[in-house]
């Protein structure tokens, strides 16, 4: 969303641990400061990590943010039905909500004027054949529906978030980045 002064964007991403919730906030966040934005990213996840519940919270705007959290998100991803339930209702009015619909099975009803666009991000990962990337799909038709950043920009900072040995899977995160940004230009 354009504030007054400004560019001031909060997004919450969530799921479970193991879907890459983290990567895709941290990602998000290291493009936004890439591309000269202020940025806060904050990581929360519980104790068993893997199949237990994971979210960030990132913000992104023109001027120093004051503080990291997120009440009411602008955008919210989210990878499983338990995350639509705890921050959907959460979402403010006119906001974009984008959903995987290989795990959340039914339309969200949420009060309020919002942007829904339900994207298969397991099933594109399934096809692109990396499973593990389902992040990067949700992320690519979330920057393709803002327009804060560009799916490209993000593969430029794959680099800088993933850990070295990971590196091998910066192509596959690139096209699921643009696969998932085609897929909100086609079918939003």
């Amino acid at each position: 969303m354009i504030a007054p002064n400004g560019l001031y964007e909060e997004i919450v991403i969530a799921g479970f641990g193991g879907q890459g919730i983290l990567l895709a906030g941290k990602l998000l966040a290291q493009t936004a400061m890439k591309a000269g934005r202020e940025v806060t990213f904050m990581p929360s996840y519980g104790a068993e990590v893997r199949g237990g519940t994971a979210n960030c919270m990132v913000i992104i705007a023109d001027e120093p943010i004051a503080c990291p959290t997120v009440s009411q998100p602008e955008s919210l991803m989210v990878l499983n039905k338990a995350s639509l339930s705890k921050f959907g209702p959460r979402l403010k009015p006119g906001g974009l909500l984008l959903w995987n619909n290989c795990l959340i099975d039914s339309r969200p009803e949420l009060n309020g004027d919002v942007e829904m666009v339900s994207v298969p991000a397991d099933e594109v990962a399934v096809e692109l054949g990396a499973p593990k990337s389902a992040n990067m799909v949700m992320l690519g038709a979330y920057l393709q529906k803002r327009g804060l950043l560009t799916p490209d920009q993000a593969s430029e900072a794959l680099r800088d978030v993933l850990a070295e040995r990971y590196h091998k899977t910066i192509a596959v995160n690139t096209e699921a980045l643009r696969r998932g940004a085609e897929f909100a230009v086609c079918h939003a």
